[in-house]
């Protein structure tokens, strides 16, 4: 088999969200497909008629959009495929691999082992005795999963089945279902699963685990991307931002790892952060517009995206983004900290009087980083004080904390009429 002839799938049911487990195991299949120069499929597992839904399929097929993961043909619908799976049930009847019992027709399972070289794990077999012969199609005639999915495995010609460990207990069932079939069998690569970080599989006791849950809370799809993909892969080395283009090129089935994977939230959020600071203000602006409208801030378009020039690099979501720029646009967002608070309560009329002087010189000064930069450290100078005494008085009183950008900079994102108004109304306390 050349690389080009790779053929994978992801196979998501449509009874749920798309979650972040699905979708690791999406970006894997995704990434072996464009690594190798194969083909990613993608089908619609909805034979379960009462719990699937167009929306949810809506909802799984904007998420891998959301993502960056395309597919390469038209997605494949399970339930469609009835007449497909009942034939086939019906052929391995006729050649006396499978019996009717009770309506329903169940497959011949031989004895002895049945076993497979799993790409992640190594060598796994199970004895034909102990899996028993099993149920492919129900009295009513719909199909058993496990019958379904080796049908359409093999009508979609799939070379390599990358899935969650937890279906290595139905692997065996599947290979007895291709060896009755006279079928080639896949490479099987069975890729840990997600535990949260007690080290219990990943649920929603943890918090979000749904893809658009991320989309809403601030996350780049992009950090989501390079996130998912390292957890339960090693690219090699200590490397962990990576571009799109590095991640299929690096990623291989060796380099997954058989142990369970941790979703580390934080972590999440620091590599979020990493993106944010890479990613220029004008791209950003359409992802923090809607947060700062839900705000009811109204600010220009180029005063905005100056404030996130300003505060990307200090935000982990664009969420944070969008409040820090509220605090820059509008004053009724500025609200003291508990540092600030002990910072103003060291010595409340010393901060009132820096307030005051610092007022006096900035009226006159030219209003850009540079100057006003220079003005202020003229000002510590005169009043014999360190620059810090009188840059964090101003930042407590624009921002109501006691971090921020250089306060050259903040001064100049707020703007000399609002900086102004702010000072004074602080200064009087």
């Amino acid at each position: 088999m050349t690389t080009s002839s790779v053929r994978v799938r992801f196979a998501p049911s449509p009874t749920g969200y798309l979650h972040v487990g699905g979708a690791r195991t999406a970006l894997f299949n995704w990434l072996f497909a464009r690594h190798t120069g194969g083909k990613f499929l993608l089908r619609i597992e909805d034979t379960d008629k009462e719990r699937s839904s167009d929306e949810h399929t809506r909802v799984i097929l904007d998420g891998l959009t959301w993502l960056g993961l395309d597919w390469d043909e038209q997605p494949v619908f399970q339930g469609a495929r009835l007449k497909r799976h009942q034939e086939v049930a019906d052929k391995l009847l006729a050649e006396g691999k499978a019996y009717s019992d009770e309506g329903a027709i169940r497959l011949r399972v031989p004895q002895g082992e049945i076993a497979w070289n799993d790409a992640v794990h190594g060598p796994i077999s199970f004895q034909g005795e102990d899996i028993k012969d099993f149920v492919i199609l129900r009295s009513d005639r719909t199909p058993l999963y496990n019958h379904a999915v080796v049908v359409d495995d093999l009508d979609m010609r799939i070379t390599h089945v990358l899935r969650g460990a937890d279906h290595i207990s139905n692997t065996p069932k599947q290979i007895a279902l291709y060896q009755a079939l006279g079928a080639p069998l896949p490479v099987f690569a069975h890729v840990p699963m997600i535990n949260g970080p007690d080290g219990k599989k990943l649920s929603k006791r943890h918090g979000a685990t749904a893809v658009g849950d991320y989309q809403h809370l601030g996350i780049l799809p992009a950090a989501l991307r390079n996130f998912l993909a390292l957890l339960g892969w090693s690219p090699g080395g200590d490397k962990e931002i990576m571009t799109l283009d590095e991640m299929i090129q690096l990623f291989t089935l060796e380099g997954i790892l058989k142990k369970p994977a941790v979703f580390d939230p934080t972590k999440l959020e620091w590599m979020n952060g990493q993106y944010l600071s890479m990613t220029a203000a004008e791209e950003l602006y359409d992802l923090v517009a809607p947060h700062l409208e839900k705000l009811g801030v109204n600010g220009r378009k180029d005063a905005v995206t100056k404030a996130i020039t300003a505060v990307k690099t200090r935000s982990r979501t664009t969420i944070d983004i969008a409040r820090q720029v509220a605090v820059r646009l509008d004053p009724k967002f500025v609200e003291l900290d508990d540092k600030a608070k002990k910072e103003i309560a060291k010595n409340p009329a010393g901060y009132k009087a820096s307030l005051q002087a610092s007022l006096e010189v900035l009226k006159t000064a030219a209003w850009n980083p540079e100057t006003l930069e220079q003005v202020l450290r003229s000002l510590a100078e005169q009043r014999g004080v360190a620059a810090g005494q009188v840059f964090q008085p101003i930042r407590v009183a624009l921002t109501g904390g006691t971090v921020s950008e250089p306060v050259n900079e903040l001064l100049y994102v707020v703007g000399k009429e609002a900086a102004l108004k702010r000072l004074e109304v602080a200064s009087r306390g």
